[in-house]
């Protein structure tokens, strides 16, 4: 089992528990954002996210 697997099922008894806690969680996500949904998937769709992150990073600084 993934050790993402078991965080994700143990936030899940959380908000079973005690609702508000989803919301507020969902509200630190919303500003922050979720990196760790990025890394995940096939080695091919991390090198996609890979090559897309940095040819923003490039069109931002040229763009300057």
């Amino acid at each position: 089992m993934d050790h993402r697997d078991k965080q994700e099922r143990q936030k899940i008894e959380e908000y079973k528990k005690n609702p508000t806690i989803n919301m507020a969680d969902s509200m630190n996500r919303s500003v922050g954002g979720d990196l760790g949904s990025v890394t995940r998937g096939t080695f091919l769709t991390r090198i996609i996210t890979t090559l897309v992150i940095i040819g923003g990073l490039l069109v931002f600084l040229l763009l300057k």
